[in-house]
């Protein structure tokens, strides 16, 4: 098995060649004119943390994702593409892929959310009419800044949607985006390890979307939205939840802003019944080749009756890199978050350099675990550089540390990353 996961991306390169030069028009020429991308991401991850109680809970991975994808060119409006994944641990897995992992050789492991896979990433049929897409199959999804859908396209797998879309700028200065989502494809893949669900990579749905946006004000974008997220497995229903918001963003010469509202309420099966909002405040400038930003997301609880979740979101890119708050978009704690966070970043010779600090909060400390006010703090680096287009290496860090008033799970977190795209 191992072999034949080493072998694959040599497989997958040698199909990376000109398809035969066809004379003939129509569907014959939109397939020889197809286009092929090919990308390469390895990846190192170490993690150190005390949330389990072994001996030995450190973990690594040492990853290499190979993504190879094919779109067709258009043809009477339509188009499509497959694309396909397979990540493959270059040395032996000593990591827990999920917290609910009960495999006995990795009780005490700590988690990396990257499991070994090989499968269909994405697979779509697409027709394009008057400013306007209707998509149908297995794709990429991610809405405004990922909140609440996106691909959580950090990790090596990336979730993706089984879904009917429609994405349209037919309207001057509005671009609308409707949807049904039938099967969420999440990143824990679809072959299962030992003493995981069975149902962990594949979630059904009957979920509906509507996001429509509009910059006809100067310097101003604002969007409207509405998320029906209805989980229909019988262990996830807890994910399902009705959220209508507001977010209105900007930006003048070298100022920009961000300001949301959501309003958020138990839907369809949820054993739960809450209501909570969803507020964010956001500022960034630019100065002498620096960028600096300031701002606080909170997600609110209704006491003990529940708190704004947001399962389908690209979590790895809020709250901290640590992922202390992910609990599968169920916010993992129970008196809410408020995260105020800052960051600077800079621009050398290529070279961007990150540094961002976080202070997180309950928002209700009596709904809290231990009615903890505080929950700590995070503080995290990012190096990286692009080269000739084609290849990039970066260097990611970040640092946890719980307040004791909440519980006693600090975590540090390194990546380095090189990638390469043909």
């Amino acid at each position: 098995m191992k072999m034949t996961r080493l072998l694959l991306p040599v497989a997958i390169c040698s199909t990376c060649v000109s398809l035969p030069a066809y004379t003939e028009d129509g569907l014959t020429k939109a397939i020889k004119d197809g286009e092929v991308k090919l990308n390469f991401r390895l990846r190192y991850e170490d993690v150190e943390d005390d949330i389990s109680t072994g001996s030995d809970t450190d973990a690594e991975a040492f990853t290499l994702r190979t993504r190879l994808s094919y779109t067709t060119a258009p043809f009477n409006g339509f188009n499509a593409q497959i694309e396909m994944d397979d990540v493959t641990e270059l040395d032996s897995v000593d990591y827990k892929t999920h917290p609910s992992n009960s495999d006995a050789d990795l009780a005490d492991k700590s988690v990396i959310s990257d499991p070994e896979d090989t499968e269909i990433n994405q697979v779509w049929l697409n027709y394009n009419f008057n400013k306007t897409d209707l998509r149908y199959g297995r794709q990429r999804l991610n809405l405004d800044n990922q909140r609440y859908i996106g691909g959580v396209g950090f990790r090596q797998n990336e979730q993706t949607y089984l879904a009917t879309t429609i994405a349209s700028k037919a309207f001057k200065d509005t671009e609308i985006y409707l949807g049904y989502i039938n099967q969420v494809r999440r990143i824990w893949g679809e072959d299962r390890t030992d003493g995981e669900p069975d149902n962990l990579g594949k979630h059904d749905h009957s979920t509906k979307y509507f996001n429509v946006s509009y910059s006809g004000i100067k310097h101003t974008k604002a969007t409207l939205y509405h998320y029906d997220i209805d989980n229909e497995e019988s262990n996830a229903v807890a994910m399902s939840s009705k959220t209508t918001g507001l977010r209105v963003a900007g930006k003048y010469d070298s100022f920009g802003y961000a300001l949301e509202y959501a309003q958020q309420s138990d839907a369809h099966d949820n054993p739960k019944s809450y209501d909570a909002d969803y507020v964010l405040l956001e500022a960034y400038g630019k100065l002498a080749g620096f960028t600096f930003k300031l701002g606080q997301e909170t997600l609110e609880a209704d006491g003990s009756d529940g708190f704004f979740v947001t399962p389908l979101a690209t979590l790895h890119k809020f709250q901290g890199w640590t992922d202390r708050f992910l609990g599968g978009g169920l916010g993992n704690v129970d008196g809410g978050v408020e995260d105020t966070y800052a960051s600077i970043s800079y621009n050398l010779e290529g070279i961007n350099l990150s540094l961002v600090a976080h202070q997180f909060e309950s928002d209700d400390s009596s709904a809290a675990t231990g009615g903890a006010s505080d929950y700590g703090d995070e503080w995290g680096i990012s190096i990286s550089k692009k080269f000739a287009k084609r290849y990039g290496l970066s260097l990611k860090y970040a640092d946890f540390d719980a307040d004791s008033d909440w519980s006693s799970t600090d975590t540090t977190k390194l990546w380095l990353t090189a990638t390469a795209n043909f």
